[in-house]
């Protein structure tokens, strides 16, 4: 069994900032990398940002880049999300993704554990 805990949600203004982790744990814990995402209410869940476990190659969706850094600690199979510059758009509940082996996309079908997922509301 594969265990995702997220933390770090919570509530911030606009042009604030957050940090979200993600702990991944369990003895069949096997993933070529890492991702987060997002869902609004009424919204389809939609990629945020990935990361390779193996050379630490990372992806960012447009709307997010230059403002949001993925990292990872490989020892402690651990990933971050650090927020800056935050805007009311960016207002979700965050989930952290396992990625199945051999694929760290922008697709919820590339990943196959999740967490359960951290409220993150950004104030105008």
């Amino acid at each position: 069994q594969v265990q995702l805990v997220e933390s770090g949600g919570g509530l911030v203004q606009a042009g604030g900032s957050l940090r979200l982790s993600c702990a991944a744990s369990g003895r069949s814990f096997s993933s070529s990398g890492m991702g987060w995402f997002r869902q609004a209410p009424g919204k389809e869940r939609e990629f945020v940002a990935a990361i390779r476990w193996g050379g630490g190659t990372t992806y960012y969706a447009d709307s997010v880049k230059g403002r949001f850094t993925i990292s990872r600690d490989n020892a402690k199979f651990t990933v971050h999300l650090q927020m800056n510059s935050l805007k009311p758009e960016d207002t979700a509940v965050y989930y952290c993704a396992s990625a199945k082996l051999g694929r760290v996309g922008v697709q919820t079908f590339d990943y196959d554990y999740w967490g359960q997922g951290t409220q993150v509301t950004v104030s105008s």
